[in-house]
């Protein structure tokens, strides 16, 4: 259960060493590399409160008292860094998919697929046996689509074109960023590192196959 008062929640809990770690496990699988990339989980919901890493934080280096307690306006109501500049994203896909939990990273492979699928507004991947790591997915015949949103300076205005997009693909797990990255998500903590290892797995075939055929 959620704490009752989490303007004063334990930076040394579970959620917050869970995110913390992560964020670790994403850097050493070079998916978030240097300050890139940012990890969230909900701490309560009524009223709302996120669990975020921090700006500009190495994500290889991050502990639970690093991390920062935001409310559902994005301020900051625990914690002493600046919370991510792209914490508008992180809660516009809470309030959008009912997370508990949101991974952004900027891998490599994510990236170039990002632009490369942008003129198509997204990428499809399909028919491949990892794609059952996904949640309500049981099939590996199952077509996933993950929508192409265009990078931005401002994120709180981006974060509608999110919402938007949320809306318009209901089935998605998980959308890019244009040369950017990938955002992704899940009930808990565990979950949205499943689909974050299950997407970047799959980004990554899915880029080597491109460039294969194209040799």
């Amino acid at each position: 259960m959620p704490p009752k008062n989490p303007e004063r929640m334990s930076k040394g809990d579970g959620l917050a060493a869970a995110v913390a770690g992560l964020s670790r496990a994403a850097h050493s699988r070079g998916w978030a590399l240097g300050t890139s990339g940012n990890f969230s989980a909900v701490a309560a919901r009524e009223p709302l409160r996120l669990l975020i890493t921090p700006s500009g934080a190495d994500k290889g280096t991050v502990t639970e008292a690093d991390l920062v307690v935001i409310d559902g306006r994005g301020a900051r109501v625990e914690g002493s860094g600046p919370p991510s500049a792209e914490s508008a994203v992180h809660l516009a896909v809470v309030t959008a998919r009912g997370a508990g939990a949101v991974c952004h990273t900027h891998s490599v492979w994510a990236t170039l697929l990002s632009d490369v699928a942008a003129g198509e507004d997204g990428i499809a991947i399909e028919g491949y046996e990892m794609l059952k790591g996904l949640e309500g997915v049981d099939n590996h015949d199952h077509a996933e689509w993950l929508p192409v949103i265009e990078n931005a300076r401002d994120w709180d205005g981006a974060a509608l074109r999110v919402a938007e997009t949320l809306r318009a693909h209901p089935r998605a797990h998980g959308f890019l960023i244009r040369r950017h990255g990938l955002y992704t998500w899940g009930a808990n903590v565990g979950q949205a590192r499943r689909h974050l290892e299950v997407l970047e797995f799959l980004l990554e075939v899915v880029g080597r196959t491109r460039i294969g055929s194209r040799a």
